[in-house]
């Protein structure tokens, strides 16, 4: 019996039968073969992030550990290929030795790269897409155990289904082994952290997103104070300064300055809206916690902006909103704090502005609401069944996501 596996954030446990951690693509090829001949299940797992079970399985857990580091990189074509395993944190420092960088990172780095992608973990900046819009190509081992290329890997353009449905597979396609990312040139970005009030930015929100590079806020529900971070390259900084406090203004390359340093673990409910440059949704949000969460709520309420792609289950995919960016609004909660009421009052509120739950976050949603969100739901599901006819890479909570129980 393997030892208990715990998440992130401590909210999830369970114990699988055994635990893997393959050093190649044949290793991978073996572990679904056998899974094969008993009948079993197989389920990647990287960091743990994600607070919500997608690597849960009774069977056996692959960590991916130890297929870590960059393949190769082109710094002239601006692409690397990467192991699945490697963490962001060491990711940003090695593209950086070959005069690369990623062109936008999470709030947090402590994700693997193949698990960042497969849920369509993101940063902010209207023009600058999830993690999963720079995968262009790559390989995984299927459920049938055959190694499949595909993207620029197998010679095809960004517009094949096959790719769009690896952006954000939600690890339902099969085990990555590796992945071609496209980069841009090695770069500094210059941080700058605002405290000011939350009326301050409602009233810019729009001139704040146009004229960063990357943007996002904190509101602060017991204060109503906001943090306001800018993120640009050192000379592109914009004339518009928050009014308030400077409480943070440091220069460096990209992966060290846009993740934030998380020693406090947090539960997460974020939801992804049509962009709203009147933040009608956000103001709905804060008087909701205001008139019954503000005693219980003790962390912050954060909201970002995507530009949109084309995966066919991204929660930024263009098509459902004709081609407009995507905002995010995020309810954290302290780890030790109760945070079911919490979420649960506001999750509907959220989805009446036509919101599409993280794939690695809290939430409730199921295939009989998630489907109406995705015009390609069903070009993903096709493919999935394709690419892993018998489950292998299944589990209860991803067939109830998927609208597979008792398939």
């Amino acid at each position: 019996m393997a030892e208990t596996f715990t998440n992130w954030s401590g909210s999830i446990e369970f114990t699988p039968t055994a635990r893997a951690a393959p050093g190649s693509a044949d290793d991978i090829v073996q572990l679904v073969a056998e899974a094969r001949r008993t009948g079993g299940t197989v389920r990647p797992v990287g960091s743990g992030h994600s607070s919500v079970p997608i690597f849960n399985t009774p069977d056996t857990l692959v960590s991916l550990e130890n297929l870590t580091g960059v393949l190769d990189a082109d710094a002239s074509a601006r692409q690397a290929r990467v192991l699945p395993g490697t963490g962001l944190r060491d990711l940003g420092s090695q593209l950086a030795d070959r005069g690369l960088a990623m062109e936008n990172l999470g709030d947090v780095d402590y994700q693997a790269i193949a698990g960042a992608i497969a849920t369509g973990t993101h940063g902010s900046g209207v023009r600058l897409g999830n993690l999963s819009s720079t995968l262009v190509g790559g390989q995984l081992i299927n459920g049938l155990g055959e190694e499949v290329p595909f993207g620029v890997d197998a010679g095809e353009g960004e517009d094949h289904d096959l790719l769009r449905a690896a952006q954000v597979s939600l690890g339902t396609l099969g085990i990555m082994t590796s992945l071609t990312l496209r980069l841009e040139e090695a770069y500094d970005l210059h941080r700058q952290n605002y405290i000011t009030h939350i009326d301050w930015v409602l009233e810019n929100f729009e001139a704040l997103i146009e004229s960063n590079r990357s943007v996002d806020f904190y509101w602060y529900p017991r204060s109503d104070l906001a943090q306001v971070r800018m993120l640009n390259k050192p000379g592109d900084e914009p004339d518009l300064k928050p009014q308030g406090e400077l409480k943070k203004d440091e220069t460096g390359p990209n992966y060290e300055i846009i993740p934030n340093d998380r020693a406090l673990h947090f539960e997460e409910m974020e939801y992804m809206l049509p962009l709203d440059t009147q933040l009608e949704a956000f103001r709905q949000v804060r008087e909701r916690v205001k008139a019954k969460h503000r005693a219980r709520v003790g962390w912050r309420v954060l909201v970002r902006t995507i530009a949109p792609d084309h995966a066919l289950i991204s929660n930024a995919e263009a098509r459902y909103r004709d081609g407009s960016p995507t905002m995010t609004i995020a309810l954290l909660q302290n780890n030790t704090l109760p945070y079911k009421q919490y979420f649960d009052d506001l999750e509907p509120l959220l989805q009446e502005f036509d919101g599409r739950p993280h794939w690695g976050k809290k939430h409730t949603m199921t295939a009989e609401q998630l489907a109406p969100l995705y015009p390609e739901w069903e070009t993903f599901q096709k493919i999935r069944r394709q690419m892993d006819p018998d489950g292998i890479f299944m589990n209860d909570y991803l067939r109830s996501l998927l609208g597979e129980e008792g398939k």
